[in-house]
């Protein structure tokens, strides 16, 4: 019985030389590259191109445009030209020494009318700078 579990590992260990033994001396006989005659290639260090501030400032400009245009006329007041509409109600003073009239209405008139915030008087004219 010692002869035959001897002979199955003498035969496990010889199955497994050869293949590992096969394997080995194709590891070492890699194949050789031909040299052709070219030039091989110069490793340098990837470079951003130049920036063109000028097409950058008339991207973002034209892209802005399209992003602030709407928001510039975004009624304000969801209650305009309704009845329920609380900036209709203005308040005004008279001052007695002949000054003109004072009163919310020329604030909120524009609002109460449906319009955005480029038809504000004081926000408006600010407004026109931006693009769109």
């Amino acid at each position: 019985m010692a002869l035959k579990t001897s002979g199955a590992g003498a035969l496990a260990a010889l199955g497994a030389a050869m293949l590992l033994g096969g394997a080995a001396p194709a590891a070492h006989a890699a194949p050789a590259l031909p040299t052709t005659g070219l030039p091989t290639p110069e490793l340098k260090a990837p470079q951003l191109a130049p920036t063109d501030v000028g097409q950058a400032m008339a991207g973002t400009s034209a892209g802005l445009g399209y992003a602030v245009a709407p928001v510039k006329s975004l009624r304000l007041d969801p209650w305009a030209q309704s009845s329920a509409d609380f900036l209709n109600n203005g308040v005004g003073v008279q001052p007695d020494n002949g000054l003109p009239a004072l009163g919310t209405g020329t604030l909120t008139s524009p609002l109460s009318a449906g319009g955005g915030a480029k038809d504000l008087p004081a926000v408006g004219p600010l407004l026109g700078f931006l693009p769109g």
